[in-house]
């Protein structure tokens, strides 16, 4: 799939079964007030999605990148959203369900993943999401 680190991931087989953050946050570090940043320009950061245990009962599942100056996220900006992925899209094994690399506007400290589903709460269903420092083509 991918060469992943553990500190670098959002969700390891994290179970969605309602609308939640990431298990994990990722800490880019302080950064200069007069020099602000944007990780999602410039050199491409690879990021993986695979679910890893095929869901059920919800109508559909957006995810979506979120930043923020502060851990806990009281001020969070949404940098990027999926399209809405259908059950049946959700299948264990399913990958690329986020852009290949982490998206323009991530210039705040903190950075973390949201699973927004809508319809009925699933019971069933894990996915995995982090940068890598490289992507498998095939």
């Amino acid at each position: 799939m991918a060469i992943m680190d553990r500190t670098n991931l959002f969700s390891d087989g994290q179970a969605i079964t309602a609308t939640a953050a990431s298990t994990n946050v990722i800490d880019l570090g302080a950064y200069g007030i007069t020099s602000p940043r944007d990780i999602g320009i410039g050199t491409q950061i690879p990021v993986v999605t695979a679910v890893t245990q095929s869901f059920n009962n919800l109508t559909s599942l957006t995810i979506s990148f979120e930043n923020d100056d502060n851990a806990a996220f009281s001020s969070a900006t949404t940098v990027w959203t999926s399209v809405p992925y259908t059950l049946a899209q959700l299948q264990s094994g399913a990958k690329y369900l986020l852009p290949d690399y982490l998206p323009a506007g991530i210039n705040e400290r903190y950075l973390r993943v949201k699973y927004t589903v809508a319809g009925t709460a699933p019971t069933l269903g894990k996915i995995t999401v982090g940068v890598a420092a490289a992507r498998q083509s095939a």
